[in-house]
């Protein structure tokens, strides 16, 4: 294991997890969701899981962004009141 990039990771992943939680724009917040995702399946990897890595790729990185993505572009911003 190589302990920086697993620390500089982890860093990445805890500012990922804060700014998801605390972004008003659900698409902003989708796509860093998708980051925070995407940096899991790193960690996983490196900790040398690479099923579970390729499961968070598949499903956390790629179907549930996509989902997120398509139902928030089926609502509208403002309603039309």
């Amino acid at each position: 294991m190589m302990w920086p990039l697993d620390l500089l990771i982890l860093a990445l992943v805890v500012v990922c997890a804060v700014v998801t939680i605390s972004i008003r724009d659900l698409l902003a917040a989708t796509m860093v969701f998708s980051v925070y995702s995407f940096l899991m399946c790193l960690l996983w990897a490196e900790m040398g899981a690479v099923d579970v890595s390729f499961t968070e790729a598949t499903v956390g990185a790629g179907v549930s962004t996509v989902l997120f993505i398509a139902a928030i572009l089926r609502t509208t911003r403002r309603s039309k009141d």
